[in-house]
């Protein structure tokens, strides 16, 4: 990575996504070992939340790794990382009702989803070309190329601005579902809001770490300048 003056901006950054990514880890971890009083599995737990809502098009799939969890839009299904989704825990619950909140978002036509996913393409584009654009651009005093680099990266930027109230929303909504539904206990919801919560801080740990990357960038293009 160019390093200079600027870089400092990205090191307090830097530290809050460390620090997010420890909490997440260590919160699911605490839940992980408590077992939900109901006995369900976090596929089943998602099963019986989409049910509720209605939803008996999308389906719920296994996929390999930790914390990989995901629903795809495009497919309609949401996938279940191993320790999510043969497990019982609240954590594991959580994780898979805070997925199928997403599936509610899509079923109910929610803009900032909708938004989200028109975005995607984009902001994939953004992220792998930013790089080689800006600092090519930078290190042969080209301008254009680093501006053209900046304005790919806004992409990326404005898809983890909108990913903050796409999860926060779906956070919400997953609580609500499995407070109606008992799907957990009410000393076990309390668990489900901490477990939850600490996801949340890693999407503003990269919208700030994304926003921080574009400073610098207007930085060091405004400098060459």
């Amino acid at each position: 990575m160019y390093l200079d003056s600027t870089f400092i901006i990205l090191i307090p950054l830097m530290i809050l996504a460390a620090v997010a990514s420890r909490g997440v880890k260590t919160t699911f971890e605490k839940y992980h070992r408590i077992r939900s009083a109901r006995n369900i599995t976090g596929a089943e737990a998602a099963q019986l939340m989409l049910n509720r809502n209605g939803i008996y098009d999308v389906k719920i799939e296994r996929i390999s790794g930790n914390l990989t969890d995901h629903y795809d839009p495009r497919s309609k299904t949401i996938r279940l990382s191993d320790p999510v989704y043969s497990n019982a825990s609240v954590a594991s619950i959580s994780v898979a009702c805070h997925e199928v909140g997403h599936a509610i978002q899509h079923a109910m036509g929610y803009k900032p989803l909708s938004f989200r996913t028109a975005l995607l393409p984009a902001a994939q584009l953004g992220t792998q070309a930013v790089w080689p654009l800006f600092f090519i651009g930078l290190i042969l005093s080209f301008p254009a190329l680093m501006q053209i680099g900046i304005i790919f990266f806004s992409f990326s930027v404005l898809f983890q601005l909108v990913t903050l109230p796409v999860e926060f929303n779906a956070s919400s909504r997953a609580l609500q579902s499995m407070e109606e539904t008992g799907i957990l206990i009410a000393e076990e919801n309390d668990g489900a809001k901490k477990v939850l919560k600490a996801a949340a801080m890693t999407y503003v740990a990269a919208a700030a770490m994304a926003i921080g990357q574009l400073i610098r960038m207007l930085l060091l293009s405004n400098r060459r300048r």
